[in-house]
């Protein structure tokens, strides 16, 4: 699948990171590693919607940030390793742009399959590749904190996006945590209702089937708390003090 989204308006940022993002997109063509922009931009493609955006979403394959580090610090930028399991971060001179290669769950780490799927589009001038609608989506469904929260980026892409989104590579991300996304097409049926057809009965089935299926089952032994997967020191009390396990505890 392959299509071409109409160059972008300049995003409404300060002169100075956009002068950033701008030279980012270029170095990174440059350096000739695959890589996918995501975050407010995509959403920007998809959608038309226009909003402030405090950095730049990069996608790039697990094996690959390293390299794309590598060749930020030879420019004589600032390279940050956030997390081992999942982002990197490139700075300068106050600006920031975010290179990730897995999932916020660790799971899922991103793979030449996430590039056979073309969607592009010109930012700044230049094209770049956009993830594709339906990993936009599973990419946003675990930000939920007391700060942000994407469910709103994710109606709209459902809304704008539907016949584009892989339902069922989709389900697969989020496998085993199935109730997450049900929880998501329910906010999107609430949000639409005249809409409700953008997302197809057999998976709206499927999920109620589980959810059934669940109801009947014995709870677990184990005290489990997933709420870290959404925001780690939100939930960090259930972990520390009232006796929960962790996700991966």
């Amino acid at each position: 699948m392959s299509s071409q989204h109409v160059a972008m308006k300049s995003m409404p940022v300060p002169p100075k990171a956009e002068a950033f993002y701008a030279d980012s997109l270029k170095h990174l063509k440059k350096c000739g590693v695959p890589f996918m922009v995501a975050g407010t931009y995509a959403v920007s493609s998809y959608t038309g919607i226009r909003r402030p955006t405090k950095d730049l979403d990069v996608f790039c394959r697990a094996g690959d940030y390293p390299r794309i580090l590598r060749y930020f610090q030879d420019l004589g930028h600032k390279t940050v390793v956030e997390d081992e399991r999942w982002i990197a971060k490139v700075k300068k001179g106050g600006q920031i742009f975010d290179v990730i290669f897995n999932s916020r769950t660790a799971a899922t780490p991103i793979t030449d399959s996430w590039f056979e799927e073309k969607h592009t589009t010109r930012i700044y001038g230049i094209e770049v590749q956009l993830i594709a609608p339906t990993e936009l989506v599973w990419s946003k469904v675990f930000v939920q904190n007391r700060e942000r929260y994407d469910g709103a980026d994710i109606a709209h892409v459902i809304l704008k996006q539907h016949q584009q989104i892989d339902w069922k590579r989709l389900l697969g991300y989020m496998e085993q945590y199935w109730e997450v996304l049900l929880i998501h097409l329910l906010n999107f049926r609430f949000v639409y209702p005249t809409e409700r057809k953008c997302v197809p009965d057999w998976l709206f089935d499927e999920l109620m089937t589980r959810l059934q299926n669940q109801r009947a089952m014995p709870m677990g032994n184990t005290r489990v708390c997933r709420g870290r997967l959404f925001s780690p020191p939100d939930y960090l009390i259930d972990i520390a003090e009232w006796g929960f396990a962790d996700i991966v505890g």
